[in-house]
């Protein structure tokens, strides 16, 4: 007899239906699995039999094959353990009803009670794409399975529990929709920073249009302290923004439990030892990396130049794309990267070159190496270049805090406000973003405007690719004065942002 249970698997962050087809024949007792199975599910086969026997159910006898279906696309996880049994069980009858309208996932202990599985709100969104009813999933994953609304979702403990449910002994409760608590997660606050007022407006800036930034300073002016309260100003995310980040911590296996739906935009903060797959992605089950996982968010990239250049050279595409697609012999899958690149470097080695002749060590050839480790395509993607000074003692010691968070985010939502209203629903969520369409329509200089252009374009030495940077930073400031038209006002502060003299030697 052969009995078909559905159950769902992850490309990405996408998730698509998988068809378990369980099949009992007389002969000589075995269990196959078939269907590209990796090596987590071939060894369902024993995880289910100690599953199935300690739960009270007779395991069949004979010989059983399972296929999992389509049977060209490898399947890995321990998502397929429930759908196996529940179908090896209704084969044979100690399961019974139509099981055509829901689906199954997740992983089994030996004593048939289930463990959570990653990747399961993608899977759920997919399950209520193809019209299911119903989703049967780990209890603790029931909270974040919710999250796709419109679909019943059944939080199982264990496997018994579940055949009494299927077989109308004893009902499971739907799981109620998860709903956030209304409590504020404390961030970092700019009132902490004192002075740099110049470095606080360009992160205000920023932060308005989505635009990537540089710091270039001497050890202890402030850079990681400046870098680390960005978020605290970033406007908060869409429902549709904390979906999609949700969806790369489950896939990632880093969803907190209590918490299953994203409430703050990332700040991922990898260390410099990083290697180029753990920056992008991959591994045997290729899962997103650091650059994914910043996705709506922040990646902060801490004392830049100590990166390894072959590392720092695989953010050129997704700077560029807002995607990154890995490649490797397990396959291939595309994530959604689309972040706010925050880096801080010293301008030398010693870390004071150019600030105190004093106290810098290195030699001009020194400084040129050191420099040399980011490439030029690199920092050309890299919207605003600001050097941040040492604090005098009288800066630092001023009693007085500075502009809260709260007041700068302020500015900053009504900056994106203005960018959503023009661009539409249907076009970049922010000036970062901006296409050549938009770039044309909504960034048209007069002729003040283009001479100031002209002449940084000449004089600096620009690329095509940051003479449309410059514009989109325009587009930004001149939102942020509530004015409709870049003004070379606007252009000529957007083209200081990209002059630090540190990084000319």
């Amino acid at each position: 007899m052969v009995s078909r249970v559905r159950s769902l698997a992850l490309e990405g962050i996408s998730g698509y239906e998988v068809g378990v087809e369980c099949d009992l024949a007389r002969g000589l007792p075995g269990f196959e699995i078939v269907g590209l199975p990796g090596a987590a599910v071939r060894e369902a086969r024993d995880r289910v039999r100690s599953a199935v026997k300690n739960a009270g159910f007779r395991f069949p006898e004979g010989r059983i094959t399972v296929n999992l279906a389509p049977a060209d696309r490898r399947k890995d996880g321990t998502v397929y353990d429930l759908p196996i049994s529940v179908g090896l069980l209704h084969a044979c009858g100690q399961i019974t009803g139509d099981l055509g309208s829901c689906a199954f996932l997740g992983e089994l202990s030996l004593s048939g009670r289930l463990r959570p599985v990653r990747g399961v709100l993608p899977m759920a969104l997919a399950a209520r794409a193809l019209g299911l009813a119903a989703l049967y999933v780990p209890k603790e994953n029931a909270p974040e399975a919710t999250l796709a609304e419109g679909l019943t979702v059944y939080p199982v403990e264990e496997l018994g529990q579940l055949a009494d449910h299927l077989c109308g002994r004893s009902a499971i409760a739907p799981a109620p929709a998860w709903t956030p608590e209304a409590s504020e997660v404390p961030m970092p606050d700019f009132a902490d920073v004192k002075g740099q007022e110049q470095v606080k407006r360009a992160a205000e800036i920023a932060a308005a249009g989505g635009h990537h930034l540089l710091l270039v300073g001497p050890p202890g002016s402030g850079k990681s302290m400046i870098a680390r309260r960005i978020p605290s100003i970033l406007p908060e995310m869409t429902r549709a923004e904390a979906l999609e980040v949700t969806q790369l911590l489950s896939v990632a296996g880093q969803l907190r439990p209590e918490r299953p739906l994203a409430a703050q935009r990332p700040f991922r903060a990898p260390h410099h030892t990083v290697s180029a797959p753990a920056l992008a992605g991959g591994g045997s089950q290729l899962r997103p990396g650091e650059i994914s996982l910043a996705h709506h968010g922040v990646l902060f990239l801490d004392e830049l130049p100590e990166f390894a250049r072959e590392t720092l050279e695989v953010l050129r595409q997704p700077l560029e794309d807002g995607t990154v697609q890995i490649s490797r012999v397990a396959g291939t899958v595309t994530y959604p990267s689309r972040f706010m690149l925050v880096c801080a470097m010293n301008p030398c080695k010693c870390g004071w070159y150019g600030y105190d002749a004093g106290r810098c060590r290195c030699s001009a050839s020194e400084v040129r190496r050191y420099l040399g480790r980011l490439s030029g395509p690199l920092l050309d993607r890299i919207d605003l270049q600001v050097e941040v000074p040492a604090l005098d003692f009288e800066a630092l010691s001023r009693r007085q805090p500075g502009e809260p968070s709260a007041a700068i985010r302020a500015r900053v939502e009504r900056a994106r406000d203005r960018q959503r209203r023009r661009y539409g629903p249907d076009g970049p969520d922010c000036n970062a973003h901006m296409g050549q369409r938009e770039l044309r329509e909504y960034c048209a200089l007069d002729e003040a405007g283009s001479a100031v252009l002209r002449g940084a374009y000449e004089r600096l030495g620009l690329t095509a690719r940051s003479y449309d940077r410059v514009l989109r930073v325009a587009r930004t400031i001149a939102d942020l004065a509530g004015e409709e038209r870049v003004g070379a006002l606007h252009l000529a502060e957007a083209i200081g942002y990209r002059t630090a003299k540190a990084l000319s030697v």
